[in-house]
C-alpha cells in the first residue's frame, strides 16, 4: 500500500496494483508452506517471475514500472524475514543481530552526524546525512552486532564483525534508497500510519535492505557448500 501511495498508483482501482497484491500473497504462501532451503529458492523464482510479468505489463500499458519494483521489494522483504527467523532459537538470534545493527547504525549515525557534521553523504538525495554520521553509524553497527553475538554465547570472530559492518553499510544504503524514491515522487512520508513518524517503510527501510543481504548472502554460501536445506536459519552460528 505505501509503495503504491509513494509512486502515485491508484491502489484501489488499478489492475496492476491488484496483480501486485496477488503476487505478494502467492509468494508469501509459497514461503510459509514450503519452508527452508529449496522452498525459499522456489519463492524467489516465483517472485522474480511475477516481477518480470509486471514489468512487461507496465511496458505495454506505458506505466507501472515502479509497481514491479514494489512487488519485488515487498516479496523479498517477506521471504528474507521469514527465512532468517525460521523456527529455531538460532533464528531469533539472527533477527536480534540484524535489529541491533540497524538500530545502532541509525541512532549513532544521527548523533555523530549532528555532533561532528562535515561533508554531506548524498546531498541531492538526503541533505541531512554526512560522511561522519555514516562512519559513526557503521562503527556502532559493528559494536552492537558483536555485542549480540557475545551475549548469545558464540565465540565472537572477525567474520561476525565483517558481517555486521556489511549489514550496517547496506542498511544505510536502504535508507538512502527510500529517500531517493520519496524525493523522486515528491513525497515526504510513505504514509501517515504512525503519527509524527510517517509510515512503516519510513521505519524499516534500512532493516529491509539488511535482511535482503543477510538472506541472499547466506543462501548463496549455503548452496555453494551443499547445505541448502539448512539455509539460512543459522547464519550467525555458522552451523
Amino acid at each position: 500500500y505505501e509503495w503504491t501511495s509513494i509512486t502515485g498508483h491508484q491502489w484501489r482501482a488499478s489492475r496492476l496494483v491488484a496483480f501486485g497484491w496477488a503476487s505478494v500473497v502467492v509468494v508469501a504462501l509459497e514461503t510459509i508452506f514450503r519452508g527452508a532451503g529449496s522452498g525459499y529458492v522456489s519463492s524467489l523464482v516465483i517472485l522474480v517471475g511475477f516481477t518480470v510479468v509486471a514489468i512487461v505489463i507496465g511496458a505495454i500499458k506505458g506505466r507501472g514500472h515502479w509497481l514491479a519494483g514494489g512487488i519485488f521489494y515487498a516479496g523479498l522483504s517477506g521471504i528474507s524475514l521469514t527465512a532468517l527467523r525460521g523456527s529455531a532459537d538460532a533464528g531469533l538470534i539472527n533477527i536480534l543481530f540484524i535489529f541491533a545493527i540497524v538500530w545502532g547504525t541509525d541512532i549513532l549515525a544521527y548523533f555523530v552526524g549532528r555532533a561532528i557534521g562535515g561533508p554531506k553523504l548524498a546531498p541531492s538525495i538526503s541533505p541531512g546525512k554526512t560522511w561522519s554520521g555514516a562512519v559513526g553509524g557503521t562503527v556502532a553497527g559493528i559494536a552492537f552486532g558483536g555485542l549480540v553475538v557475545a551475549l548469545a554465547g558464540f565465540d565472537l570472530g572477525l567474520g561476525h564483525l565483517a558481517i555486521a559492518g556489511a549489514l550496517s553499510i547496506v542498511s544505510q544504503i536502504g535508507d538512502l534508497f527510500e529517500s531517493f524514491i520519496k524525493r523522486k515522487f515528491g513525497v515526504k512520508d510513505s504514509s501517515q500510519l504512525i503519527p509524527g513518524h510517517g509510515g512503516v517503510m519510513d521505519r524499516v527501510d534500512g532493516l529491509v535492505f539488511a535482511c535482503f543481504l543477510a538472506f541472499l548472502g547466506t543462501l548463496a554460501l549455503s548452496a555453494a557448500s551443499g547445505r541448502l536445506e539448512s539455509a539460512p536459519g543459522e547464519f550467525i552460528s555458522g552451523k
